[in-house]
């Protein structure tokens, strides 16, 4: 299992429309259940992520899983969000 997720690292992910969001950097693992929450993808599209931050995508949004990553969903666009005074 650990050679598996750790192949995972790395893959290219891109959106059910075929735009590219960036790379795999991590992952988030439920200890307890022994399973993958969700990718940690680090800089990310400018055009999906204001400022190509890292953004952690649930795993129930991953489609599939192979040579790259490919996404059943992801949001048109991902803004930073502003601080209420």
């Amino acid at each position: 299992m650990l050679e598996e997720i750790s192949e995972l690292v790395g893959l290219q992910v891109y959106t059910h429309e075929g735009i590219f969001l960036g790379n795999v950097n991590n992952l988030v693992v439920d200890i307890d259940d022994s399973q993958v929450e969700g990718l940690f993808i680090g800089d990310t599209n400018p055009l999906l992520v204001e400022g190509s931050r890292a953004v952690s995508v649930p795993y129930r949004w991953i489609q599939s899983v192979g040579d790259i990553v490919i996404l059943r969903y992801f949001p048109k666009r991902v803004s930073l969000k502003k601080k209420a005074k």
